[in-house]
């Protein structure tokens, strides 16, 4: 019985594996070239649409801040004088 369990627990000596099975080989440089392009044009088509939404706003600024002036220029042209002084104020 002694024997039995010493033979179970001797350590296996190392063999090295064959090459072929341990390195990648074409089909795996394939999928990691794959990879590589569908990261590199993930990250492009995020950067353009950043870049798209950003312009949005500085557009979607500009308008508004020119609204704003021509809303400002409307009220500055009107003059006090038109204005009839009996009328009821809301």
């Amino acid at each position: 019985m002694l024997t039995a369990l010493a033979a179970l627990a001797a350590t296996p000596t190392p063999s090295t594996p064959d090459e072929s099975i341990v390195t990648p080989g074409p089909l795996g440089f394939a999928a990691v070239a794959f990879i590589g392009v569908a990261v590199f044009l993930l990250v492009w088509d995020m950067l353009r649409r950043i870049r798209r939404g950003r312009y949005r706003e500085e557009v979607n600024a500009e308008l508004d801040a020119e609204e704003q002036a021509r809303a400002a220029q409307r009220a500055s042209e009107t003059d006090d004088e038109d204005i009839d002084p009996d009328a009821p104020r809301s």
